[in-house]
């Protein structure tokens, strides 16, 4: 059984997904595969890993690193989990670009070269977003390339990060 919880963030709606125990899906409402890890027949439900997933939200939307990650459950394959557990080594206010997350994978797995495009796919369908950092994976030359819920969100997330990392300095 699947729950769905709906948070307002100064970027517009979210909505979030949870097997009862775990975070399983976060997504800016409309995004492109918006709700993918979830069947159809999911309830709305007031669930303990959706109010820590609220604070978690309340606390970055302040403009404060999170010193937490909810509970998380990545449904997924093996590629794309080894890319999204990278992302979310990724620290609040920096970022990687898909070339690096590959050539991480290809390092820690012993091959010679893993594609960014591969990695790229695996960013794009990130299921639990903010939370697990896609918005942190540029491009290659420093570009901000796409993004599931908009290039406009991307932007505004980097910049509310920077200016965060900026006021404490």
């Amino acid at each position: 059984m699947n729950y769905l919880h709906h948070y307002q963030s100064p970027l517009g709606g979210i909505t979030m997904a949870s097997n009862g125990e775990a975070l399983i899906g976060l997504w800016f409402d409309e995004q492109k595969y918006f709700a993918d890890t979830i069947e159809s027949g999911a309830w709305e439900k007031h669930l303990p890993i959706f109010a820590l997933t609220d604070m978690w939200l309340d606390t970055y939307f302040s403009g404060t690193d999170p010193d937490f990650t909810p509970q998380l459950e990545m449904c997924t394959t093996p590629f794309r989990k080894t890319v999204w557990k990278i992302m979310l080594a990724i620290p609040f206010g920096q970022t990687m670009t898909y070339g690096q997350i590959a050539e991480k994978i290809a390092h820690e797995k012993g091959l010679k070269k893993m594609s960014a495009q591969a990695v790229g796919n695996a960013v794009a369908h990130n299921s639990i977003s903010l939370i697990i950092p896609c918005h942190r994976v540029i491009g290659a030359t420093g570009k901000l390339t796409g993004y599931a819920a908009g290039l406009d969100k991307k932007i505004k997330l980097l910049k509310l990060e920077k200016n965060a990392i900026k006021s404490c300095k």
